[in-house]
């Protein structure tokens, strides 16, 4: 369905477990949808390519669609209930709110790289939290940031929503599942697990007592290795701040994000138990 009021029409009254995504689905987004089955009666799916978070010169109008093959996907997997709707449906004409998570949460990493993008985030979900009224969301921890981003607007506005982060999907040579991972020749293709490699490069180092400092200089030589991969960022940060860190907490996270020449690519792991 793609109006407010079909949604509207077709919700249970509770019970409902909600995955919001931009479709092109994968195997991420159906370990998501797998996880809602399991803990809600349930279960609805959206998919919109939201405008709100891409920046000028970004990939809005090239995303991949594929409605069609998310939907017999979708249906494959159980989901109660799709919501699909267009741009006027969820932004109609004098659209003029926007919703806007301050502090490093937002500033650091991909807010710096994207500025702008975690606002239209924030006003999509908080949308689309009002319009389906989930009792639990759930999101990828590939996208790390903004999962504690959508945590943190839940808890300051008081959505009655538990935010769930599952763990990342990956190809066999570690590759995080990612819509844009089409965009990828097949010789970048080959390159791109690199993100992954200095992620378990810092995890050894800090399994082997050394610093963060050293965790990062074994990061920063794997991506070294690969010149093709320019970097935006590669850091070790708090799990619950993102700021930067000097010296290992419990759960320190390491995050990297750069581009190719066909895409950009971000990844995250844990690095310090």
């Amino acid at each position: 369905m793609s109006t407010v009021a079909e949604l509207r029409a077709a919700l249970p009254r509770e019970g409902v477990g909600f995955v919001p995504t931009m479709g092109y689905l994968h195997r991420g987004h159906l370990a998501l949808v797998e996880r809602a089955r399991r803990e809600n009666p349930f279960v609805v799916v959206s998919v919109f390519v939201n405008p709100l978070q891409f920046g000028p010169g970004e990939d809005y109008h090239r995303y991949p669609r594929d409605l069609e093959r998310d939907r017999a996907l979708l249906q494959e997997a159980g989901v109660d209930l799709l919501f699909a709707p267009g741009v006027e449906e969820m932004y109609p004409e004098g659209f003029a709110t926007r919703v806007q998570v301050e502090g490093p949460l937002t500033a650091l990493w991909e807010g710096a790289v994207r500025p702008g993008h975690f606002q239209g985030v924030a006003t999509v979900v908080a949308r689309l939290f009002l319009l389906v009224q989930p009792q639990r969301a759930y999101f990828g921890e590939k996208d790390y940031q903004q999962l504690l981003v959508v945590r943190r607007m839940v808890r300051d506005l008081g959505f009655p929503v538990e935010v769930v982060g599952v763990p990342t999907v990956r190809e066999e040579d570690g590759l995080a599942l990612s819509s844009r991972n089409v965009y990828l020749s097949p010789e970048t293709r080959k390159k791109a697990p690199v993100l992954y490699r200095a992620l378990l490069a810092m995890r050894e180092v800090a399994g082997q007592g050394g610093s963060v400092a050293e965790a990062l200089r074994a990061g920063e030589e794997v991506l070294r290795a690969v010149p093709e991969f320019r970097k935006d960022y590669l850091a070790i940060v708090h799990p619950e701040t993102l700021l930067p860190l000097s010296d290992w907490v419990a759960g320190a996270r390491g995050i990297v994000a750069g581009r190719f020449p066909e895409a950009r690519l971000i990844d995250n792991l844990e690095v310090y138990p």
